[in-house]
Order: structure tokens, then C-alpha cells, then sequence
């Protein structure tokens, strides 16, 4: 690839995403990209959403929490992040003299989007005996303006590790909120934000595919909203319900999160059948449009060139890391 290409490319990564350079198609990616970790001490960290090739070329498949824990210990010198910004950034906060680099910088997340920062710093001013409990599904700032982060796999421990009469407030996702208020017997005051996948399952379409497949278990993310909760078999994590469908005895699962996950558990329980639980679009499944902005492409270049990468303000780096350490922490304690 000549020099002037690249550097053109990289030009309009800020406005592109991603290095738009067109590839030779007998380009062997994973051949390739094993051999980039070995050069650069390069580690990639997927996760379960991204399409089933990045999944098979990552050192590390998991769900948020896994992937800050992945991150924190990392030995790596370059961390390449195939999952969206908010990820990414985490892994920057927590390893400010590694480079993170990130397939393409423009998959962003819906319920990220849904907190701006100078809003909830109103929000958050308004309510001054409250601390601010967040989910890892935010920006930065909102991380910033956090007194402990959350994840879906550990939400419940660290709600409960405060005093029954401590007032929190729940950010960004009201339906992990409300679904935590739930099973803590708290009242936690919910910002008013959601995740557009786990958002538009179809309670109709679920029941006619539940009686459809009498024996099928179905299982949730808490991120759904309450009345499709509500009809669950189980309800966890992506982690969690990936372990769900490992260990249960049935053979059928309606599974309702992001369908990428579905790549694991065929890997893992080959003989079971995963069914997507369907939108109340005219899709038969439900892919998050930013998830899957990244490819095995964009994978490949990311690292060939180190770009796009993660830069962050040292100070708010700084403000964003106390809140995810103490989730670190607590975690450990309750041996998650």
C-alpha cells in the first residue's frame, strides 16, 4: 500500500470512521491478524454482539464486565477494541499508556446517546442527596459524573451494597433500572433513557413464537422492557445467558438480546436449537446497526495502522476512572 494512500486515508478517518482503503481480496485476514498480535503485542477484545468472523479472531469474547476486567489486566501494548466507543474508551481510562485502537470509530450506541452530559449534570444537581449509580453503557462524561459503575452482571450486588435509605439515581437505561428496582425492592429515580435493540422486541410476536415452540425456554436481557421481562424463563446478562443455555436441560431457546450472541451459544451447545426473539419491525431478528458497523476488514486495517485510536483529556480519564475502579472492586469482593 503506497504511503500517499494511506495517509489520505487516515485523513478522513474523523469524518469516515474507519480507514476506507480498498484491500487485496485474497488477503488471508486471520492469517493476518494473528500475525499483527504477534508483532505489535497486540490483544482483541470482542464483544459477544460483533459479527461470528470477529468473534473467532478475538483473544477475549465477553460481555462489558468481562471486557473491563480483560482490559484492566491486559499485558498487551496495543488493545484492540471490536465493540463500540464507549468500550473502547473504558479500555483507554483504565490503560492511559497503551494505545486502543477500534475498528471504526462511528459505532456509537443508542443508549449512550440517550445521556448527554450537560443534561444529567442538571439532573444529577437537582437531586443532591443522591448518588449517581451508571450503567457502563455511557460516555465518559456521564462516567464522570458517577459515583459507581454498573454493568448488567453486577448491577444487583452493588445497588444492594448500599444502605437500604441511600437515594441513587439509576442512569442511563430505565428498563435495567426498573428491572434492578425490582428484584433490590429499591426506588431508585430513573433517567429516562433505553437501548433501541432490546427496545422494540415484540411482546405479540414473542407469545406466537413461545406457542409455536411449547418446549422452547425464553430468555432476556434486562435491558427489555418490562412487559417482555415479565413473560421470561430467565433473565441475566449476556454472559449470563450464554451460561443459562450451557446448563439448562432444554434444547429450544427464544433468545431476546442482540443476536450476535447466538454465535456462542450454537459454538457451545451445538446440539440445542436458538431461536431470535423478533421486532416489531418487519426483521426476523434484531442486529444493533452500530455493533455491526465493525468487520473483519476494518479489524485488519485498525491494526495494521493504529488508526482510528483512543485519545482522551487526562482530567476527565481521571474522574471517568474512580467510579469503574469501585465497580472493579466491588465485583472482585463478590467474586464476579
Amino acid at each position: 500500500m503506497d504511503t500517499a494512500t494511506i495517509a489520505a486515508a487516515k485523513q478522513k478517518v474523523q469524518q469516515r470512521g474507519f480507514l476506507d482503503i480498498d484491500l487485496d481480496p485474497t488477503l488471508d485476514l486471520f492469517a493476518e491478524i494473528e500475525r499483527l498480535k504477534k508483532e505489535k503485542n497486540a490483544v482483541v477484545l470482542a464483544h459477544y454482539y460483533q459479527e461470528p468472523d470477529i468473534q473467532d479472531v478475538a483473544d477475549y469474547i465477553g460481555d462489558s464486565l468481562g471486557l473491563a476486567q480483560q482490559a484492566e489486566k491486559t499485558t498487551a501494548d496495543m488493545i484492540v477494541f471490536a465493540g463500540v466507543h464507549f468500550m473502547a474508551e473504558t479500555a483507554k481510562i483504565l490503560n492511559p499508556t497503551k494505545k486502543v485502537v477500534i475498528p471504526d470509530l462511528m459505532a456509537g450506541c443508542s443508549l449512550s446517546d440517550s445521556c448527554p452530559p450537560p443534561l444529567f449534570k442538571r439532573f444529577k444537581e437537582e437531586h443532591p442527596d443522591h448518588i449517581v449509580v451508571s450503567y457502563i453503557n455511557c460516555s465518559a462524561g456521564i462516567k464522570a459524573l458517577s459515583d459507581v459503575i454498573v454493568t448488567s452482571s453486577n448491577a444487583r450486588v452493588i445497588v444492594d451494597s448500599f444502605p437500604k435509605d441511600q437515594k441513587i439515581i439509576f442512569a442511563p437505561d430505565k428498563n435495567l433500572g426498573g428491572y434492578i428496582n425490582k428484584v433490590t425492592g429499591r426506588d431508585m429515580l430513573l433517567w429516562n433513557g433505553a437501548c433501541m435493540v432490546h427496545e422494540i422486541f415484540s411482546l405479540e410476536k414473542i407469545t406466537k413464537l413461545k406457542q409455536r415452540h411449547p418446549n422452547a425456554k425464553f430468555i432476556a436481557h434486562p435491558e427489555c422492557e418490562e412487559p417482555v421481562l415479565r413473560i421470561a424463563d430467565y433473565i441475566g446478562s449476556t454472559t449470563g445467558l450464554l451460561k443459562f443455555t450451557q446448563t439448562d436441560p432444554a434444547n429450544e431457546f427464544i433468545v431476546a438480546t442482540e443476536t450476535g450472541i447466538l454465535h456462542q451459544m450454537m459454538k457451545s451447545s451445538p446440539g440445542k436449537t436458538f431461536i431470535p426473539a423478533p421486532p416489531t419491525n418487519s426483521c426476523a431478528c434484531n442486529d444493533c446497526p452500530h455493533m455491526k458497523l465493525n468487520s473483519l476488514e476494518k479489524l485488519y486495517l485498525c491494526m495494521e495502522y493504529e488508526t482510528p485510536d483512543i485519545n482522551m483529556d487526562e482530567e476527565l480519564r481521571l474522574a471517568a476512572k474512580k467510579p469503574i475502579d469501585r465497580m472493579l472492586e466491588i465485583s472482585a469482593k463478590a467474586g464476579l
